[in-house]
């Protein structure tokens, strides 16, 4: 299985007055291309920052961060940017999704941001909507959704740009029981059929069930890497 990302000596260190807090102290890690991976841990145990310098959202201290052969650890701003609307999909706690679109609009944006033709956006974004089971609900607007609902059309947004890695950072936390099993089933599917690459950040135990591999950080540092056997 080749590599989907590598990672070396990784640290991220924040100053305040006169303490130095190691958000991520010396991680070395490695992801296979296609993992369905859990980053877990304790609050503060680093487990959003180092989702955050996977995706490009925050840069390291020091060490050496690659994502699919390509090193990102000092990539320029726009540089990072462009990797980014290609490579990488995000599914936050909040949705993040724009209020004044419609679901398909949301989901539809980021490949208009690609440049792509529009009858290929439509067809992605209505294929995408139907595999997380709101081919009925298109033309809803955010508003209109449940909390369930709005995180499936962030899961198809995700995955619209055919990004080779999605990182989810607490996808399941603003869900009841029912959704998150949904949501979860929903994303191991695509996982398997897209053969895309997913990394949570989590404290929920539905989401560490389903992992292939559980990273567990404790003060930034990686205290167990458990590779599990595909079932």
């Amino acid at each position: 299985m080749n590599a989907i990302i590598e990672i070396k000596d990784l640290y991220k260190i924040y100053k305040d007055q006169a303490q130095e807090v190691r958000a991520v102290n010396s991680v070395t890690l490695s992801v296979g291309e296609g993992e369905f991976t859990a980053i877990v841990g304790p609050s503060g145990s680093g487990k959003t920052t180092l989702l955050n310098l996977i995706g490009g959202l925050d840069t390291p201290t020091s060490g050496s961060l690659s994502i699919a052969g390509k090193d990102i650890s000092r990539l320029p701003g726009k540089q990072m940017t462009t990797f980014r609307l290609h490579h990488i999909g995000f599914i936050f706690q909040s949705y993040n999704l724009i209020p004044v679109l419609t679901a398909k609009e949301n989901v539809a944006f980021v490949m208009e941001l690609q440049g792509r033709k529009r009858d290929e956006i439509d067809r992605r974004a209505t294929e995408l909507l139907h595999a997380v089971g709101l081919g009925d609900r298109m033309d809803s607007r955010p508003a209109k959704l449940s909390g369930g609902q709005q995180q499936r059309v962030a899961v198809a947004r995700a995955l619209a740009s055919k990004p080779q890695l999605v990182l989810a950072d607490e996808p399941t936390a603003n869900l009841d029981s029912k959704s998150a099993e949904n949501l979860l089933d929903i994303m191991e599917q695509l996982n398997r059929q897209e053969g895309v690459t997913f990394i949570f950040s989590t404290h929920d135990p539905r989401i560490m069930a389903k992992a292939k591999r559980i990273v567990t950080l404790e003060d930034g540092t990686i205290v167990n890497n458990e590779q599990r056997m595909a079932e």
